[in-house]
């Protein structure tokens, strides 16, 4: 058999110096020419054709979505069959009844809020990449801004269609709502980074979509200040939708990218938050507990966006905000996790790694659930050595404070390739020989994603 046999449409199938570079190159991992071939079914009769060969052939398979990944997950490294799932884009079935939604790994996060919001529903899970694959956010179990109320996209799949290593098919997880029936093997392949099995189908929960919502910005000294206000925030009862922080000279970054102004020139730092309810009336109560919240730590000034434009200008740059990072400097950004009560502690700790390593760390995150995206830049250090040398020793310490934390290595982005050392010398080793054990009783010759996460 093939290649051809499977995919008879050429334009699907990629081998040799025809491969784009899009598949050999990765911004953390840099470029590979270690690629078998590259295929792009439609369906899930292809995928299963395809692990089929690669069985055959003995052939590793990587699955691949939009490719917006940041942790080298979709990197090839051993002359993969690289299966890009793009293609099987379609939104199957809007179940009103049990308010579910159909979709194939290839439809676009942005399409389904759209798809789903004009119909009066919700999807609330939502990463900084409108324009990631919502089989990509499975796997990596993919969080975002509105987390801190809403969740992650784990607690929105209903049910999964997997293809196996092994070229069998399982369907995971069910409609009900409920779950006391034996292992949830569900929950273990969303967040498997491609190492389990590949998703061909996927059933999200839906909400009401909610029927007011307001965002404002506040204005604060300091970065410290800014981060000890999101406890009394939540203490208080706010119930924010999304609250994001960041400092003044990321901001900055990403108004020079895009040429446009954030609504407060106030301050070193600022929270960005958003409120949702039932009505205006019942979010402006939570207006003044807002601003109950953030007097004591200091804030200098607090904006509500009712301003369409101006709310969507301020949304726009925090999307853009690693973007702007990433066209300023070659970095390394973190997506670590501690708990809220830390967050204060571990920034400040960035500022003192910033004072002794030379390298400027730029901080911004989810300040709401804890999750951290902390940017080592290069700045302007022209020797390769040096970069490399105190990126990798910068980096060390500052894993080493997140596991004194209580902290995790990821809470988004995933492990793939570039976190692995860290993960590794952050949990016990019992821990990591169970999660192998896993990992072979599903796919026992490693041919899935191998070398990444464990």
């Amino acid at each position: 058999m093939l290649l051809t046999d499977i995919i008879q449409d050429e334009e699907r199938i990629f081998t040799g110096k025809a491969i784009p570079d899009t598949y050999r190159y990765d911004e953390y991992v840099g470029l590979t020419d270690a690629i078998y071939a590259v295929a792009l079914p439609k369906t899930k009769e292809e995928v299963l054709e395809l692990v089929k060969f690669a069985n055959k052939e003995d052939l590793p398979i990587i699955a691949r979505g939009a490719g917006t990944g940041l942790s080298g997950a979709t990197s090839p490294v051993k002359g993969e069959l690289i299966i890009d799932l793009h293609l099987m884009n379609r939104i199957l079935d809007l179940d009103t009844e049990t308010m579910t939604l159909t979709v194939e790994p290839g439809v676009l996060l942005q399409d389904i809020q759209e798809y789903v919001e004009s119909r009066g529903y919700f999807y609330p899970p939502d990463p900084g990449s409108k324009h990631s694959s919502i089989g990509g956010n499975v796997a990596t179990n993919a969080g975002g801004m509105r987390a801190v109320k809403y969740g992650v996209t784990r607690d929105y799949v209903r049910a999964l269609d997997v293809v196996l290593a092994s070229g069998e098919e399982l369907s995971l997880g069910s409609l009900n709502i409920k779950n006391s029936s034996g292992y949830d093997l569900k929950d273990l392949f969303i967040g498997s980074e491609g190492t389990l099995g590949i998703t061909t189908q996927i059933k999200l929960k839906l909400i009401p979509l909610p029927k007011a919502s307001l965002s404002l910005a506040a204005a604060f000294p300091s970065l410290r200040e800014a981060t000890d206000a999101v406890l009394t925030i939540l203490k208080n009862g706010v119930d924010p939708t999304a609250l994001e922080f960041f400092e003044r000279d990321v901001i900055e970054l990403s108004e020079k990218e895009n040429n446009l102004k954030f609504p407060s020139q106030k301050g070193q730092s600022y929270l960005l938050i958003t409120l949702d309810g039932d009505d205006l009336e019942s979010i402006q109560r939570r207006v003044t507990l807002l601003e109950a919240s953030i007097l004591p730590h200091n804030a200098v000034e607090l904006i509500s966006l009712t301003d369409p434009l101006l709310e969507e200008t301020a949304w726009l740059l925090r999307d853009k905000l690693l973007t702007a990072v990433v066209n300023y400097t070659e970095q390394v950004t973190l997506d670590e996790s501690v708990p809220i009560n830390h967050i204060s502690t571990l920034y400040q700790y960035t500022k003192d790694l910033e004072a002794n390593s030379g390298l400027k760390m730029i901080s911004f995150g989810h300040a709401g659930d804890g999750n951290l995206h902390t940017c080592v830049t290069r700045g302007d250090i022209t020797d390769q050595t040096e970069w490399e040398t105190k990126r990798d020793e910068v980096l060390d310490l500052l894993y080493a404070k997140i596991k004194e934390l209580g902290g995790l290595p990821s809470a988004e982005h995933g492990i793939g390739i570039i976190k692995k050392h860290h993960f590794e010398k952050m949990f016990d080793p019992n821990y990591l020989n169970f999660m192998r054990q896993i990992k072979k009783v599903f796919d026992p010759d490693g041919r899935l994603n191998p070398t990444k996460v464990i």
